[in-house]
């Protein structure tokens, strides 16, 4: 078998995949006698297709399972797809919408029969997506978080908490949003500042002439206020505390009440207080006792509650009709610009209501101490250990968490009334018939919050209720992959629910990944048109075509050209097809702890062309092997510059096992990357020429031989990160270094450490040479020498020895004609350099006054540069107004320039 002579990395993606898939490689061993792995992933929503931040924790994923594969674990990565509740209807719903269809004219049925479909659809094209990237993940344990087997599961849960007393329902104030008509949790909630206004309105004191202004932001909500409370110490109030007040426009008397919350400073220091709208309020309410007044409908609008003149007002257009009689009334004091903290649903960006709803929630206390023990006593560890004090905060600051959603896609809660109210939970229709008595039973209508029977994948994907192998075998999990922006959503939840089922904890470790951002730092998101989809990083797009895509389908259509522009001078040519394993190469590169990560295409392409120095490198090694088939497989005395490369490639094994063990896999990548290009590729193969040539056959048996272990161990190290390129050069490369003892590169064995004997004293000798190649090359660049310009290096020294055994690789690397050691050197005007107490020049012979021409043209020429770039730079106002990047490497520019012109000057004052 040959390789091509070109790297292309199209043609060998989807052969090696489906080669893989084919031999059942990515299905667990179940050898018992097999340590176990296991890792665990947030599975995809179905919503649409794989972005960024799916990829990225997808590669680190693919890589620990891939390199514990070849380590011999019985490995398992349980890949499924979540139904996503919310979203997942709203995007039906908008499907439906194109055809003037709402989800009431189908029926609940009907609908849900809708959604199963796209599911279909959307779960094929997520998978087709991981299946691109290399995923290595068993698809035939593939789960849907709303198959029968995570169902089961899901209400035996309910049902068991709820006999545990955990569960329960009752009225309490959620974050309602009113586009969806559902509640939503404080996650769901995004708080942006706004620019809004503070009202402030008079209220006067029953039976009295004394008035106090009120300032609020939401003055549609002063119909349901039931009390005003101001500060137990601020004086001007104090006198009020007990006494009623006369609600404005509705008549209501209002107690006064003294409570701390209340804040002298802010406003007027006096706050009305409306318990059914506003969670501080709530709480408030509670502690005193005070009525609950609902004055708004789950569709936003004013009810029976208020005067008949606000009725059925929509909330916004309720404002302005109170405004205005306010000041008609001479009630409204004054209004000031002010900015405050807005909550919109995430999904909707609608405007969030807090509203009193019968709901169902979950008792969070117990679960909660039980949560931050199990991470403060080491059972569960975050990686980077900053991210345990963000998870300690929310824990400890946990509120009871409403699990139901007034949807019709997902999980139904399994609850069920008779005629009377009365209400029975079960594990089915049957059980819950046998409990009530009768069969004229109703279940109830609202669906489990999504992150509820995520909350249990851990456990349940591994056949839980029933006590399975798997569960025996892979609870708890190695290690959990995700970003820090669900730790509340899920891995909160998952410690809890999984510790309480099954006694164990879900995984040993959490590394939490940083958030992949556009190019200019700010958040990928659909809305503004940054997404980036990772197919078209290894496909490639055109800029036509990857603008068209992004201005598709977008909440605001007046962004298009905003977003048309700015794709534009992001990325003017589009992307190149820069294949899976430069994505991943690039995605593992960027996995530093940083919690924000930019987008760098150019980093992709850099990868890229790494991928096809590893070809190029490989494609030199088979060559020179096919020269010397007669040496291959046999012993030899190892060769200096052998012992130093199998040193280097000793180093490399430890420190990529370390970036695995560290979740370090920046650094791992790191390594693969230094030692490839620039110890391989730029100095042992450049190196391993002169020995190819050597006229001692035992030099040439152990460089060839050498250079097919390395480069066969350098394939396995990679693999994991680099899967596609590294099967297709191990499948020549290992049969002739006598390493294919599988079939497959995924399969074989990881290197392991190991110690080179003697090399101590072998890589001073090493160092000696490479720095005295380098200063070889300085003196060539310092006299403007030309590649093809072969001249004689002299070298003054006193002690032959260090340089005699080197004479050969440097005239080979540093384009030395011939190498002459002399006593003493003849001075001219050539350059001299220094190196170990010994002194070179290369010995040209060159037309002085020319080279004098020459010089002066190249220091003119640059110098004209530096005083263009210096205009710039003394402009006050370029400085202060340019892009500060702009600015410094201007200035950087300028620097570089300055030193080589130094440099040509020095060059020249010699010739002179």
């Amino acid at each position: 078998m040959e390789l091509g002579k070109a790297y292309l990395p199209s043609e060998i993606e989807a052969k090696w995949y489906q080669e893989w898939e084919s031999k059942n490689y990515f299905k667990p061993s179940m050898d018992k006698n097999a340590p176990s792995y296991c890792i665990q992933l947030p599975p995809p929503n179905v919503t649409g297709t794989l972005h960024m931040g799916h990829a990225f924790q997808q590669t680190i994923m693919d890589a620990l399972i891939r390199y514990h594969r070849m380590r011999g674990y019985n490995t398992l990565w349980q890949v499924g797809t979540d139904h996503a509740g919310i979203a997942t209807q709203i995007v039906v719903e908008r499907q439906l919408d194109k055809d003037g269809i709402s989800r009431h004219d189908l029926g609940r049925d009907e609908f849900v029969k809708k959604v199963w479909e796209w599911k279909e659809y959307s779960g094929n094209t997520i998978t087709g997506q991981m299946r691109r990237l290399g995923t290595s993940c068993d698809w035939s344990r593939e789960r849907f978080t709303m198959d029968d087997g995570l169902s089961t599961a899901v209400s035996e849960v309910f049902v068991s908490l709820h006999e545990k007393g955990y569960i329960y329902r009752g009225k309490r104030l959620v974050n309602w949003d009113i586009k969806l008509q559902t509640a939503v949790s404080d996650l769901e909630v995004i708080s942006e500042e706004e620019n809004g206004s503070l009202w402030h309105i008079r209220y006067h004191v029953k039976d009295s002439d004394e008035s106090i202004v009120i300032a609020t932001t939401r003055p549609e909500t002063m119909l349901g206020d039931v009390a005003v409370a101001v500060n137990p110490d601020d004086e001007r109030y104090k006198h009020l505390v007990g006494k009623k007040l006369i609600l404005p426009l509705v008549g209501r008397e209002l107690l006064v009440v003294a409570d701390d919350y209340v804040e002298a400073g802010f406003g007027t220091g006096c706050v009305k207080i409306t318990p059914a709208h506003d969670f501080n309020d709530y709480e408030l309410g509670k502690r005193h006792n005070l009525e609950m007044i609902t004055i708004m409908t789950l569709d936003g609008n004013i009810n029976e509650n208020a005067p008949e003149k606000y009725r059925n007002l929509e909330r916004f257009a309720a404002r302005k009709q109170i405004l205005a009689d306010l000041e008609a009334e001479g009630l409204l004091v004054e209004v000031k610009p002010h900015k405050l903290m807005v909550p919109r649903g995430d999904r909707t960006g609608v405007v969030i209501e807090p509203l009193l709803t019968d709901q169902w929630f979950i008792d969070m206390d117990s679960f909660a101490k039980r949560g931050l023990e199990l991470v403060e006593n080491g059972d569960i560890r975050f990686v980077p250990e900053n991210w345990k004090k963000t998870y300690d905060q929310w824990l400890t600051k946990i509120q009871d968490w409403c699990i139901s959603r007034q949807l019709w896609w997902g999980h139904r809660i399994p609850a069920y009334y008779d005629a009377d109210g009365n209400i029975y939970v079960a594990r089915t229709l049957e059980d819950a018939q046998k409990q009530a008595g009768t069969k004229d039973l109703t279940q109830d209508n609202d669906v489990l919050d999504t992150w509820f029977s995520s909350g249990l994948w851990a456990f349940s994907t591994l056949g839980w209720p029933a006590n399975t192998k798997e569960l025996e075998m892979f609870l708890p999990s190695n290690v959990l992959v995700t970003g820090f922006d669900i730790i509340f959503f899920w891995v909160a939840r998952m410690i809890m629910m999984t510790e309480e089922f099954t006694d164990k904890v879900p995984f040993k470790d959490i590394y939490i990944t940083g958030l992949i951002m556009d190019a200019q730092g700010n958040k990928m998101s659909k809305s503004k048109g940054n997404i980036i989809d990772p197919l078209d990083l290894i496909d490639g797009i055109s800029l036509d075509d990857l603008t068209a895509k992004r201005t598709a389908n977008l909440m605001n259509p007046k962004q298009a050209e905003t977003i048309a522009k700015q794709t534009k001078k992001d990325y003017p040519d589009g992307f190149l097809a820069f294949g899976a394993d430069a994505l991943r190469f690039s995605m593992a590169a960027s996995a530093t702890q940083a919690r924000y990560i930019n987008f760098d295409v150019k980093r992709i392409e850099g990868n890229r062309n790494f991928c096809n120095k590893l070809f190029n490198a490989t494609k030199f090694v088979l060559m020179n092997v096919d020269n010397h088939k007669d040496l291959v497989g046999k012993d030899a005395p190892k060769s200096l510059i052998d012992f130093w490369i199998l040193h280097e490639l000793a180093k490399l094994v430890d420190d990529v096992h370390e970036g695995f063990k560290t979740y370090r896999f920046d650094l791992a990548t790191a390594r693969i990357y230094e030692f490839v290009w620039n110890e391989f590729c730029d100095w042992y193969l450049e190196l391993a020429k002169v020995n190819l040539q050597s006229e001692n056959v035992n030099v040439r048996t152990s460089t060839v031989n050498t250079l097919l272990f390395v480069l066969e161990e350098v394939l396995r190290l990679a693999h994991p990160f680099m899967p596609f390129i590294t099967e297709e050069l191990w499948q020549v490369v290992a049969p002739l270094a006598d390493a294919k003892n599988t079939k497959s590169i995924m399969i074989a064995k990881y290197p392991e450490s190991r110690e080179i004997s003697n090399i101590w004293a072998i890589l001073p000798r090493i160092e000696s040479m490479k720095q005295l190649i380098g200063v070889v090359r300085n003196l060539r660049a310092e006299m403007g020498l030309l590649p093809s310009v072969k001249a004689p290096l002299l070298i003054e020294t006193a002690n032959s020895g260090p340089f005699e055994e080197f004479i050969e690789y440097v005239k080979s690397l540093a384009k030395v004609s011939d190498i002459q050691l002399v006593e003493k050197l003849e001075e001219d005007s050539a350059p001299i350099a220094v190196i170990n107490n010994a002194r070179l020049m290369l010995k040209v012979e060159i037309d002085v006054e020319a080279e004098k021409l020459r010089l002066a043209r190249e220091i003119e020429k640059n110098a004209k540069e530096i005083e263009k770039m210096k205009v710039k730079l003394d402009n006050p106002n370029y400085v202060e107004r340019a892009p500060k990047d702009l600015v410094e490497r201007d200035t950087i520019r300028v620097n570089e320039l300055s030193a080589i012109v130094a440099q040509l000057e020095a060059q020249l004052a010699k010739l002179s």
